[in-house]
């Protein structure tokens, strides 16, 4: 699936995945890590990110001041040089990026800031994690902008 359809069917199933989330909630959350994480493995196993990068061209993560200290240290700039070039405070107080796509993904998609990039991005699209029943929001809005979140989610229905 490109791009462009993914995002048609991230959209059209919309309604569909809000009434399954109201649903997913209702499981026990190891329970719903026991369902999610194996299904997270097989769709990541046969993924290539960097074909993709819509995370990175569409949002931007949220940088802590651990994030902020690394990456400018990498750079060689100072913390407060690295926030007022690249970052502004958005309407929940935190650091986010200045505009998308993000400063630092190349043409190829590659970034150059991998090996210190945000813990957010490093953690992205965070289907992985433990306690996935308190990710439950964030992983709904990650459908439409990961489309391995979307078969990632289009698995799990196919277990219930």
């Amino acid at each position: 699936m490109d791009l462009a359809q993914y995002k048609e069917q991230s959209i059209l199933k919309r309604k569909e995945n809000q009434q399954f989330f109201k649903n997913l909630k209702k499981i026990k959350p190891k329970v719903l890590d026991k369902l999610i994480h194996p299904i997270h493995k097989e769709v990541f196993a046969c993924t290539d990110c960097l074909k993709c990068a819509n995370c990175c061209t569409t949002t931007g993560p949220l940088f802590t001041d651990k994030d902020i200290n690394r990456i400018s240290k990498h750079l060689r700039i100072k913390p407060s040089e690295f926030t007022e070039k690249y970052l502004r405070i958005d309407e929940d107080r935190d650091y986010v990026l200045q505009s998308v796509p993000c400063t630092f993904l190349g043409e190829d998609n590659y970034c150059s800031i991998y090996d210190v990039r945000p813990k957010a991005c490093r953690e992205f699209p965070h289907t992985d994690r433990i306690k996935q029943s308190q990710l439950l929001k964030l992983t709904e809005k990650n459908i439409e902008v990961c489309p391995a979140v979307f078969e990632i989610v289009e698995k799990l229905k196919k277990k219930f």
